[in-house]
């Protein structure tokens, strides 16, 4: 048994190895069949960009709740079947809930898009989205709220195991609170992934958004194999960053596209500067959203101060408050 284990600790690395090469074989094959990195002023490109937003949106949503049930479901050993399946029947009403709420939004979204232009209803779903990818990035939130939140089900948690070694508690009481805290761990996520689908759901249309989340999903599934079938220790953290970095790249997109959105539907003036636009050629506004104009780049240079800024504070209140800790030790 005992030799076992290092075969197991070496599976991580020989899965990362292998993405690495697949990529690579990518790249030479980019390079073998089309001279190298295919012209992004095609039509189409833009296509592929977004399939990838949403697939790391959707994989980082997914990563997150993977880690809070995570949370919720360690130190179950002893009674595994009977708190796991509650929270897993949980997790399974809030994904379906997931889905009826896109439904629901959807068909909103379709009654007001009968009274405005579509131009005024993809400026207004991209706000919403804006919001929700700037919310997710901030990582002052996070500590705050989202730290707090995986506290809050864990504390709920040896909460309702307590009540249920008191006599007097009822088995339905004790399922349904292990089944709410499933349904509201994953549902949270939903609703934001909802809500940031909308806008390329107007602009692309469904399809391309079903095939971006199914990537996410599929992602999220593995992880989640990993996690709670075969009890990998994955390195959560660093997949988070690497994750957020990457959604850092999504945002600076988002913002630059509604930036323009707004100038189409007469939100908001355009500026254009002169001396940029020999510069900044045309296929970066399709792959980046980077345009010649004032307003658009002002936008995206706040929406990197803001995600830069908040991570800033939010080291510095983390160094603040384990300062007492490290003093009193």
């Amino acid at each position: 048994m005992r030799g076992k284990k290092p075969r197991r600790g070496r599976l991580w690395p020989v899965l990362l190895t292998v993405g690495a090469l697949l990529g690579f074989a990518l790249l030479v094959w980019q390079a073998v069949a089309v001279s190298g990195n295919p012209n992004p002023l095609v039509p189409g490109t833009d296509i592929t960009a977004a399939v990838l937003d949403i697939s790391v949106l959707v994989f980082r949503e997914g990563l997150e709740c993977v880690l809070v049930l995570a949370a919720i479901t360690a130190g179950t050993a002893g009674r595994r079947a009977s708190v796991r399946n509650p929270i897993a029947a949980g997790a399974a009403a809030g994904f379906l809930a997931t889905l009826a709420t896109w439904v629901v939004v959807v068909r909103i979204l379709n009654g007001i898009g009968n009274s405005v232009s579509a131009l005024a209803l993809q400026a207004a779903t991209g706000l919403l989205a804006v919001a929700v990818l700037l919310v997710v990035m901030n990582w002052f939130f996070h500590k705050l709220y989202w730290t707090g939140w995986i506290s809050y089900h864990t504390n709920r948690k040896r909460a309702i195991l307590d009540g249920n070694n008191e006599e007097g508690t009822s088995r339905a009481a004790f399922l349904w609170g292990m089944g709410t805290l499933g349904f509201t761990s994953l549902y949270r996520e939903g609703v934001e992934v909802v809500l940031f689908l909308q806008s390329y759901r107007l602009r692309f249309g469904s399809e391309i958004v079903l095939w971006g989340a199914g990537i996410g999903l599929l992602l999220t599934g593995i992880v989640g194999v990993l996690t709670f079938v075969a009890h990998r220790r994955l390195p959560y953290k660093k997949m988070l960053v690497f994750t957020g970095i990457l959604l850092g790249v999504v945002l600076i997109v988002m913002v630059g596209e509604q930036a323009q959105e707004m100038q189409l539907a007469h939100w908001i003036p355009t500026t254009t500067i002169a001396s940029l636009a020999h510069v900044i050629p045309g296929w970066m506004g399709l792959w980046f959203s980077v345009f010649p104009t004032a307003e658009t780049l002002i936008a995206q240079a706040v929406a990197a101060l803001l995600v830069i800024g908040s991570y800033f504070v939010a080291s510095r209140r983390s160094s603040r408050d384990s300062a007492p800790a490290d003093a009193a030790a």
